[in-house]
């Protein structure tokens, strides 16, 4: 069960890495859902993995992250037509 954990954590921290990499050389918007999509399924995964090992100050600076993410995400949704 260790190594899926292992495997979980690895993949959330390419995804966030990843998410900052595509930002910083300017190949996605910050504001765009697919950076605020990486943002949250590494934050996910890596919840997961901090979870298993007990390390709950990185479990709590990943709630954050993902409520940060979907906050944007919802944000940027575009608004329901008035009837």
């Amino acid at each position: 069960m260790g190594s899926v954990i292992d495997l979980l954590g690895w993949a959330g921290a390419v995804s966030l890495l990843s998410a900052y990499w595509l930002v910083s050389q300017g190949r996605i918007d910050p504001r765009a859902p697919r950076y605020q999509g990486l943002n949250v399924a590494g934050g996910a995964l890596l919840i997961v993995n901090s979870a298993y090992y007990g390390a709950l100050p990185s479990v709590a600076v990943n709630v954050v992250w993902i409520l940060v993410g979907i906050q944007a995400l919802t944000r940027q949704r575009p608004a329901d037509p008035a009837p």
